[in-house]
């Protein structure tokens, strides 16, 4: 015999919560998503997020067939090639990535903000803004509920946080679950892309995304977003006449200013940064930009100085300290709310997908009366924290993003820094090496 559907209390509209909010939708589960911006433009910039096949992988099995359709349709033009080169653009090594058929095996080029308004899609009556969580309750009836900053209160069943790195719902129920400062902060800035800015970089950084290895322990990488769209929303000439259908449908596409643009992050040790680097803005966090890459390439400088001002984003890189095995109730965690991680495998939004399919999974079984709420629970928080702190450690020693990395030390740094490089040009130009490269570039899921 099924059990009474729980009703779900969601914090957060982040990727992770909007998915697990279709998930649940989808399998007849009441949910209600709290988002504490004030509307669906607010939040995000439109930088990079790679979604590999365990994204893809949720988000399919958890979306409407439909509206995984606009996700696909939505996508910028896939890298053709993973490219790692020198601060004076000079090409250390290169790799061609394989085209595939297959919508879920595969990486996918997505603007953070355009896969909201694609996640917010069709979820209008279950997500309400301006509601800034402060603190729950969990009564003896086995609810819990919700209060926020305007006063109102929610109750359900199950209380999830998906509010971030930041999560005031992680504060409350696992205080000891902290973050702490990788020690690299990035500056990300994203310039339009136009005859002139595309003309200032080669072919295959332009087709591909490039990791840039500077002296000095001044990282940085590139890469160029194509849409479907221009800039005035027209759909542009050569695409499907279905992926056309779909875009004309698709109501994000008003609310969103997203276009072709060239995203350029740098980053370093957090020492290399001005003290007030967080409070920097626009044109002054530009300059700060451009000061810090005073000897690399003219042209990667000039795409600095085009930048779009209102752009410019600097980011203290956070990692999440493991924590031991907790007694399960009704409220839960996923992605960064749980398992903050640095972007060095990039896999943090992939890991979050990988949360919502699970503990959707999980939660339509209690549904079907399979097992208690809290036995769901407990078994998807069984799963996910062991796979999630081992991409927070992953990610944290890969490609620099930890600040004790070696490259950043004085005198070390410059030997390490060659190491890298050096590594990257034999890989590539051993086949047996660049094939193994390739196949983990396409095939790590973080499973």
């Amino acid at each position: 015999m099924s059990a009474a559907p729980p009703h779900v209390l969601i914090i957060g509209a982040g990727t992770g919560g909007l998915c697990l909010a279709h998930g649940l939708r989808r399998a007849g589960i009441s949910v209600a998503v709290y988002e504490r911006h004030r509307d669906r433009t607010e939040g995000l910039l439109g930088y990079r997020v790679g979604i590999g096949p365990t994204g893809s992988r949720a988000l399919r099995e958890c979306l409407p067939p439909e509206l995984f359709a606009t996700f696909l349709a939505t996508c910028a033009r896939p890298p053709h090639y993973f490219n790692v080169v020198t601060q004076r653009l000079r090409q250390t090594a290169t790799f061609g990535l394989r085209p595939s058929a297959d919508p879920v095996r595969t990486e996918h080029s997505v603007a953070r903000m355009v896969l909201r308004q694609v996640l917010l899609t069709g979820l209008e009556d279950v997500v309400q803004f301006d509601k800034t969580f402060t603190r729950y309750e969990q009564r003896d009836d086995g609810t819990v509920t919700a209060h926020f900053a305007d006063g109102t209160s929610a109750t359900g069943d199950l209380l999830v946080a998906a509010d971030g790195t930041h999560s005031a719902v992680r504060r409350q129920y696992l205080p000891h679950a902290v973050t702490r400062d990788a020690g690299t902060i990035n500056i990300a800035t994203r310039i339009p892309l136009t005859p002139h800015t595309s003309g200032l970089i080669p072919e295959r950084v332009q087709q591909g995304i490039s990791l840039i290895f500077g002296v000095g322990g001044m990282m940085g990488v590139l890469h160029v977003m194509e849409f479907k769209w221009d800039a005035d929303r027209a759909i542009k000439p050569g695409v499907s006449e279905a992926d056309a259908a779909r875009l004309r449908d698709w109501p994000g596409l008003a609310h969103d200013t997203t276009t072709d643009n060239i995203n350029l992050i740098i980053w370093s040790a957090a020492n290399r940064f001005p003290a007030d680097i967080m409070e920097r803005r626009g044109e002054d966090l530009v300059q700060v930009a451009l000061n810090l890459t005073s000897n690399w390439h003219p042209h990667l400088r000039e795409l600095l100085a085009h930048a779009d001002p209102a752009s410019a984003l600097p980011i203290k890189v956070s990692t999440s300290e493991p924590v031991p095995p907790w007694k399960s109730s009704t409220v839960t965690l996923l992605g960064d709310a749980i398992h903050t991680m640095t972007p060095g495998r990039g896999v943090g939004a992939n890991t979050a997908l990988r949360d919502a399919r699970l503990l959707c999974a999980q939660l339509s079984r209690a549904t079907a009366g399979d097992k208690t709420l809290l036995q769901a629970v407990a078994d998807y928080e069984a799963v996910m924290a062991p796979y999630g702190f081992a991409r927070v450690a992953e990610s944290l020693n890969r490609s620099g993003t930890n600040g004790d990395d070696r490259m950043y030390r004085p005198v070390v740094g410059r030997l390490a820094l060659l190491g890298a490089r050096g590594y990257f040009g034999v890989t590539s130009r051993v086949p047996p090496l660049r094939r193994r490269f390739v196949d983990e570039f396409h095939t790590y899921e973080g499973d």
